[in-house]
């Protein structure tokens, strides 16, 4: 009697793993329609400026034309907030989220200036705009990248 139901809780396992293996795989939901930016929307560095020689712990103040700032999950037409790219040899990808780390910074809060800290020696600074999901609008909404020197 004890191995009969053995066995049965054996066959019953392998037939529950057989209905699960053949059941429908679940697909990602399909990426949302980007966030569409007015045409003359601009962001742009208030300072530094490009070619600025700057201290190791300097200010970065951002601006904005033709858009409003709004922190991150606030979904309003033509709004958005920034994106720092420091030393960023290329682009990322513009059609998804921007990631966080040391070369995107966030500032979902809806900041619109940082105090920065860099090695000394030369580097790059770009802007670009998010939506309220971190990616960057349908047009994407970014600076000229400018390069400093940190003394």
């Amino acid at each position: 009697m004890r191995n009969t139901l053995i066995v049965g809780l054996l066959v019953a396992t392998v037939l529950a793993g057989v209905v699960v293996a053949q059941a429908p795989q679940a697909t990602a939901p399909a990426p949302a329609t980007r966030t569409k930016a007015p045409e003359a929307a601009r962001v742009y560095f208030i300072s530094p400026k490009d070619g600025d020689t700057v201290a190791q712990k300097f200010t970065v103040q951002f601006g904005l034309k033709g858009m409003g700032i709004a922190p991150v999950g606030v979904n309003q037409p033509n709004t958005g907030h920034h994106h720092l790219l420091v030393d960023l040899a290329q682009m990322p990808n513009m059609s998804m989220p921007l990631p966080a780390n040391d070369n995107i910074r966030h500032f979902g809060g809806g900041q619109t200036e940082v105090d920065l800290t860099l090695p000394p020696g030369k580097h790059t600074l770009q802007l670009v705009l998010g939506d309220y999901l971190h990616t960057p609008h349908e047009k994407p909404v970014t600076s000229e990248k400018i390069t400093i020197t940190v003394k």
